[in-house]
């Protein structure tokens, strides 16, 4: 019996992995040929079934067990019940039903027959989501609502949900601090946090952003393998996912983040790609891909915006590590970006023509400040790269005016030293005072 995707059956079924991450039109389909079966106290399958289908728990509780020791207690609608039960072929362990118990059994090339987010050809290696079908309030949809994670093989995404760990965070406390090691990825189940960086150990602190159920963080670290760029604080008590790093590297760095040489950067720029070197300002007019624009990794999020999604970005920079970190977060706002591998260090001399040399004074574009300009590129990414100074400028701006209290706090605190130290002084005079007259005293006594 077909199973209506309007009924409790199907929003249950909807949420399953990766059944949650097919198109409205697939996963319509599917539920006209899938019917759910029940079971009294009986096996739904035994050790050493080579049967393919994926069984799924749709109601009530199933123990599943090996040699009479029981291994796991799975119950319908838990985090566990999502993805198909003990899948290996041939199966490990016993699967019992604890009393009445409703499940589906599905064919397992369902979960190779995924379209791919971004690409726009078929591609069975990848998953998508419908936006419309989920419920916001769910941690596990907002996750798979994620370009990086639309575009995880099933496989992967069902091991980065098994192996998250939670953590809790009251009010006030920091989550990350600003220069730490990066150890984790976090995912935020429910709570609210800020971001902040100083530009400098004594400057004011500068808010970049507030971020909420769903959101995710930590990456940049453990992709550059720089020290953390900013602090991150909990605005509310929040629970958070995390994922170690060596999980976080296998399961997403590396499926996610695409490579292109020298070569293909061309190729790829030739077709329109925008070549972002994301380098500090300084290193881009020192030296730079002609046709480049600059945005410093530091102030990239905020000009998110500045960018289409529909021409892709190469991201470049001296290494290689700054551009991942770079990259990743074009995928997370749905910016397809492809990194040069190597960056500018790993350039051959051959390639050196197409590198401009530093820009002198007299070179700088009159529109464009002395002090804080950039290289008008060949193409037609001007208006994006006179956005992107905008921005860069008011960045700049908003750490100046952050030194500028610095400075302002230091000169109080050298005021306030500066008159602890007279007052010092003072006291040092009187003590001495007294002291030449207790030495007088003490004279007369013994002279009496």
């Amino acid at each position: 019996m077909a199973v209506d995707v309007n009924s409790e059956d199907g929003l249950i079924i909807r949420k399953l992995i990766p059944l949650a991450t097919l198109p409205s039109a697939r996963f319509n389909a599917l539920c006209a040929e899938m019917a759910v079966e029940e079971i009294q106290d009986g096996f739904l399958f035994e050790k050493g079934d080579v049967n393919p289908q994926l069984v799924y728990l749709i109601s009530g509780e199933v123990t599943l067990q090996a040699a009479g020791l029981v291994v796991e207690v799975i119950t319908a609608g838990s985090d566990s019940a999502k993805f198909a039960l003990a899948h290996q072929i041939p199966r490990k362990i016993d699967a019992v039903a604890n009393g009445k118990v409703r499940f589906l059994r599905l064919n397992a090339d369902i979960v190779k027959n995924s379209p791919p987010f971004i690409d726009k050809e078929e591609d069975n290696s990848y998953m998508v989501i419908d936006e419309t079908e989920s419920d916001p309030d769910d941690w596990m949809t907002a996750l798979l609502r994620s370009p990086v994670f639309q575009r995880l093989p099933p496989a992967n995404l069902q091991k980065i949900l098994m192996g998250l760990e939670v953590v809790h965070f009251n009010k006030g406390e920091t989550i990350l601090e600003q220069g730490s090691a990066g150890d984790y990825y976090y995912l935020i189940k429910n709570g609210q946090c800020l971001l902040t960086r100083k530009p400098s150990p004594n400057a004011k602190e500068i808010k970049l952003a507030q971020l909420t159920n769903g959101d995710t963080f930590g990456e940049d670290a453990l992709l550059s393998g720089a020290p953390r760029n900013v602090t991150i604080t909990a605005l509310t008590d929040i629970s958070l996912l995390r994922l170690d790093k060596k999980q976080f590297v296998s399961l997403i760095k590396e499926p996610s983040l695409k490579f292109v040489d020298y070569e293909g950067m061309q190729e790829a720029a030739r077709k329109g790609a925008v070549l972002l070197d994301v380098r500090s300002q300084d290193d881009y007019e020192s030296q730079h891909l002609e046709g480049s624009i600059n945005a410093p990794f530091f102030s990239l999020r905020m000009q998110l915006k500045t960018f289409s999604s529909e021409k892709p970005v190469i991201v470049v920079c001296q290494d290689g590590k700054t551009s991942e970190a770079a990259a990743f977060l074009l995928l997370k706002n749905k910016i397809e970006a492809m990194i040069l591998r190597g960056g500018m260090a790993s350039l051959a001399p051959a390639a050196e023509q197409e590198i401009d040399a530093p820009l002198s004074a007299d070179d700088r574009p009159e529109s464009f400040p002395q002090d804080g300009d950039l290289k008008q590129p060949a193409d037609n990414s001007s208006n994006a790269s006179n956005i992107i100074l905008e921005d860069q400028i008011r960045v700049l701006k908003l750490e100046n005016e952050a030194l500028k209290n610095a400075n302002q706090q230091l000169s109080e605190q050298c005021k306030n030293l500066e008159f602890d130290k007279e007052n010092a002084e003072k006291q040092c005079r009187i003590l001495h005072k007294q002291m030449e007259k207790l030495t007088q005293v003490l004279d007369k006594l013994k002279g009496g």
